[in-house]
């Protein structure tokens, strides 16, 4: 599947592109477009840069992730993870990055942010009834089957 992709200035043509770093990989790497580096305070949210804005097809979105090795290592992720990118939205994409630990954490230009996965959805149409079909498991929820 091809996916348009611009650079939202011409400054940020040092940044890469989204990627994939493995033949396996699901989710495409995205690069901070920081002009300078960004320190993220413990407890912070910040809205980070990439230079790059895409058209995502219709029936389609792209999905923000947190990256791994920014979770364990720094406790960094991402706030309303997964972020969607709509097929009609066509600015910058923007992460909403958050420091959950307890150290500044420092965003340099280039770096390694969140992961973009491209994904299938279904848009659904809502059937009001009277009542619901019953199942074996009812209301029941938040951890009512045990461990």
């Amino acid at each position: 599947m091809k996916i348009g992709i611009t650079r939202v200035t011409e400054s940020t043509a040092d940044i890469p592109l989204p990627s994939y770093a493995t033949d396996g990989s699901a989710g495409m790497d995205i690069r901070a477009a920081v002009e300078a580096e960004m320190v993220v305070p413990p407890a912070t949210t910040v809205l980070v840069p990439t230079g790059f804005a895409i058209a995502v097809p219709a029936g389609y979105e792209a999905q923000v992730r947190p990256r791994s090795g920014l979770a364990i290592k720094h406790q960094v992720g991402i706030m309303n993870a997964p972020g969607t990118i709509d097929s009609d939205y066509r600015g910058e994409v923007r992460i909403i990055l958050t420091n959950f630990g307890t150290e500044p954490f420092v965003i340099r230009r280039g770096d390694r942010i969140a992961q973009m996965v491209i994904a299938p959805y279904v848009r659904a149409e809502w059937d009001e009834q009277d009542e619901l079909e019953n199942t074996s498991r009812g209301a029941g929820g938040f951890g009512h089957t045990g461990r």
